[in-house]
């Protein structure tokens, strides 16, 4: 039998006391503390801007929490800078745009909201100009060979213009469409286009208009064009308008051959 010189002498046995329940208690104070305070604050930011997404009227989501909450889950992939022109493609055999120049449009910027709808709230354009721009898409369909109007294959709610034969399966071959509630219009330009229209500051790309698998979406050439404030700013919408239709329509067609001038001559002598 071993002797007691044999075990250690010096053993400590510990009694570790329990947490008490108060103690327990005031470590998860401040969370609950701050959760009760967030939440309220988060839901009611999360109704704002429901509301707010609401407000925008019909676009190409639709109206419900469950778009909603869609929308929110792109927003992650959005453009943070819409009027940054997007990347050269060095897969594009044309590598220039239709337009050569814009002329500046004078002050600023709108400012606008959303991805679909993607709309601006301000400086929108009151129901006789809107009227004009709307009639001067359907005179394009009217002069021009291989467009037609109908229903926007992006919006439901607005009017679109279509190419009959497109090069660019853009949505059906929608050239463009435009927006009753604010007067813009929604279109597909060469990326050199694009840039000519930022820079110009007429317009600026879609928030979904990165290129890749977003292409699913919107095009990468997606762009807004600001309502016009006033009928003479008509005039260089639809310039931009063409641009659309030559690169959707196909690169090589000459819109300058087309009678689309003579219609818009025939919609100023009907102001």
């Amino acid at each position: 039998m071993p002797s007691l010189e044999a075990f250690p002498q010096n053993i400590h046995i510990s009694h570790t006391q329990p947490t008490s329940s108060v103690e327990g208690t005031s470590n998860i104070l401040p969370y609950f503390i701050a959760t009760a305070v967030l939440l309220p604050l988060l839901l009611q930011h999360l109704y704002r801007d429901y509301k707010a997404f609401i407000a925008l009227g019909p676009g190409g989501t639709e109206q419900s929490v469950r778009g909603y909450l869609k929308l929110k889950a792109l927003s992650i992939f959005a453009l943070r800078d819409r009027c940054a022109p997007p990347p050269p493609q060095s897969n594009l055999v044309t590598k220039t745009g239709y337009l050569s120049s814009l002329p500046q449009r004078i002050g600023r910027r709108p400012r606008t909201e959303g991805i679909a709808p993607h709309r601006q709230v301000q400086q929108r354009s009151d129901t006789d100009i809107y009227d004009k721009l709307t009639a001067a898409i359907e005179t394009c369909a009217m002069h021009c060979v291989g467009l037609e109007v109908g229903t926007s294959c992006f919006e439901l709610n607005s009017t679109g213009l279509f190419c009959t034969n497109p090069e660019r399966r853009t949505c059906g071959g929608e050239i463009c469409h435009s927006h009753p509630s604010d007067g813009s219009m929604h279109m597909t330009l060469h990326p050199a286009d694009v840039k000519t229209v930022l820079e110009a500051g007429w317009g600026e790309r879609h928030p979904l208009a990165r290129g890749g698998w977003m292409e699913r979406f919107v095009p990468m050439g997606f762009v807004l064009i600001y309502a016009p404030r006033k009928v003479e700013e008509i005039d260089t919408l639809m310039e931009i308008v063409k641009a659309a239709r030559w690169w959707v329509a196909g690169t090589e067609i000459d819109v300058q051959r087309d009678s689309l001038a003579d219609g818009m001559r025939e919609l100023k002598d009907d102001k």
